[in-house]
């Protein structure tokens, strides 16, 4: 077949994903440009002067556990370097999620779900689908790097700079749609190419931490080392985005050579095969359950304990740190009478708090996703009543959500027990990020409510996690208003170590929790199984 056959169609395919996924194309091209535009904004107002850009840039090109988490330690000195390193490295892993999830969703869920199939009866070609999927999330990645350059020019920091930040941008977007396409040649489940990719992200951050932190040689074995060392707003460098397209196009003719040596449905790895009995565990939902989430609790307690020890390791040193920039020290002690270092650890404990509410929805959110995979009705066919399989999952995510939050006060409490030589800091700042529980819980039970009464509207619950961010995060820098930060649950919640320990307000929050999950299971109670509407 030529090579015109085989991409058969792909206009037509390119279209149809545009329509059927535009909401989740929106939320993402909207969400990483809003974060990198706010914390933007936010850092210009934190260093309004260069004296201010002055110490922040001696404060952190000293600090690997800074560079480690943030990146390089370039052009510190000016506003761009500085929001560069503030939010370059999370962006770009955003990005390179972004990416694994729409290229992964497009190709091998659809496979697995038997629309590929159904689709591949038509006239179209054989390569015409992963064409279409690629073309969509290059575009997706293209707008998102234009709206940071925009976004960042619009904010009066250098153009070139500008420019080459959100192009670092798109070329990791399309590097890890590369990457998830050769995986999705390779296995056959949906979960492990998600894994996988995620697995190769890992990697990637670790590899370009000890570089950083080291001589930069390790940097250049990671996709996020190559588009950083374009060095944006520090003496930009065109040329390593070259590295990265290569790698690209590279990437995308080994998933097309290795496309061509499979069934369709199959993987080139044919899955072991698993016992011949079941485990005593899957004989009900909440074994089932657990046994679909394994890996992707591990996976987000791993990721929020690592996050908790960078968070931890400069909390003794915070001080010092910010003792010449009242507009930092302001941001910082925002508890009337606590320490900066026990205001910064209170921050600190807030972020592990926003990652582990993202397990919490992508937990509950999987009841959904087992629903469109068409799982869920086989299964409610046997004697598992609705409300028992709603429950396994529901259980999974709220227990879940704890040892996630454990996992990140502990990190914490580690690594400032270690720098401070105060042990007793892990059991306290363990206790203290406990106190997040019921707002995660909340989340949960608005995903739980969206799901059961709107289930096309599911996908909401993502958006009001974004919210919470920005609320979080930047409420305070962007001076939003008391209505506007209340709607967070997160601020309600007593921000320890910093405030006073208050169980009122978290005992609200469970009750309210507790009631959006109970009318998200009346309403799935009363609609067809395989809703859209």
């Amino acid at each position: 077949m030529t090579l015109s056959n085989e991409q058969t169609g792909t206009a037509v395919l390119t279209r149809l994903i545009v329509r059927r996924e535009r909401v989740r194309i929106l939320i993402w091209t909207a969400a990483v440009p809003l974060l990198v535009l706010l914390t933007a904004a936010s850092v210009k107002g934190l260093y309004p002067t260069q004296h201010d850009l002055d110490v922040a840039a001696e404060a952190s090109e000293g600090n690997a556990a800074a560079i480690a988490f943030n990146g390089p330690a370039q052009g510190l000195d000016t506003l761009g370097g500085e929001v560069a390193f503030q939010v370059g490295t999370f962006g770009l892993v955003l990005v390179a999620l972004m990416s694994t999830f729409m290229t992964g969703r497009q190709t091998r869920a659809e496979e697995e779900a038997g629309r590929a199939e159904m689709i591949g009866s038509l006239p179209v070609g054989g390569h015409a689908n992963a064409t279409a999927a690629l073309l969509v999330v290059a575009g997706m990645n293209v707008i998102v790097g234009a709206l940071v350059a925009l976004g960042l020019v619009g904010l009066d920091l250098p153009v070139a700079g500008s420019v080459v930040f959100g192009v670092s941008f798109c070329a990791l977007g399309l590097v890890f749609a590369g990457i998830t396409l050769v995986v999705a040649q390779i296995s056959e489940n949906t979960r492990v190419v998600h894994g996988s990719a995620g697995g190769v992200l890992g990697v990637a951050f670790l590899l370009r931490a000890i570089g950083d932190i080291g001589d930069g040689t390790a940097s250049w074995f990671s996709p996020i080392g190559w588009v950083q060392k374009t060095r944006p707003f520090a003496g930009e460098r065109w040329w390593p985005l070259l590295v990265a397209g290569l790698f690209s196009a590279a990437a995308v003719f080994v998933a097309h050579a290795l496309s061509d040596r499979r069934d369709l449905g199959a993987g080139l790895v044919a899955p072991r095969h698993g016992p011949p009995r079941a485990g005593r565990s899957l004989g009900g939902p909440l074994g089932l359950a657990l046994r679909l989430q394994r890996g992707s609790l591990i996976g987000w307690t791993c990721g929020v304990f690592l996050t908790g020890l960078a968070y931890g390791w400069v909390a003794d040193d915070v001080e010092d740190f910010v003792a010449d920039n009242e507009a930092i020290a302001d941001l910082i002690a925002g508890y009337g009478g606590a320490s900066l270092t026990d205001s910064y650890l209170s921050q600190s404990l807030l972020v592990v708090a926003l990652l582990g509410a993202g397990y919490t929805v992508q937990s509950v959110l999987r009841l959904r996703g087992e629903e469109n995979g068409l799982r869920a009705e086989p299964l409610l066919a046997t004697p598992v009543s609705r409300s028992r399989w709603v429950a396994g999952h529901l259980t999974v995510a709220l227990a879940g959500s704890v040892v996630v939050l454990v996992a990140g006060g502990l990190g914490t409490g580690i690594a400032y027990a270690l720098t401070s030589g105060d042990l007793g800091q892990v059991p306290r700042l363990t206790g203290a990020t406990l106190a997040y529980a019921p707002a995660l819980w909340l989340l949960a039970g608005l995903a739980t409510t969206l799901f059961g009464l709107i289930p096309r509207g599911a996908m909401a619950a993502w958006a009001a996690l974004i919210a919470c961010f920005v609320i979080g995060l930047l409420g305070q820098a962007l001076d939003l208003p008391d209505w506007a930060r209340d709607l967070s649950p997160f601020e309600h919640v007593p921000h320890l170590p910093a405030a006073d320990p208050s169980l009122t307000a978290p005992a609200l929050l469970a009750a309210l929790a507790a009631a959006l999950t109970a009318a998200g299971l009346a309403g799935f109670r009363r609609r067809d199984v395989g809703q859209t509407s």
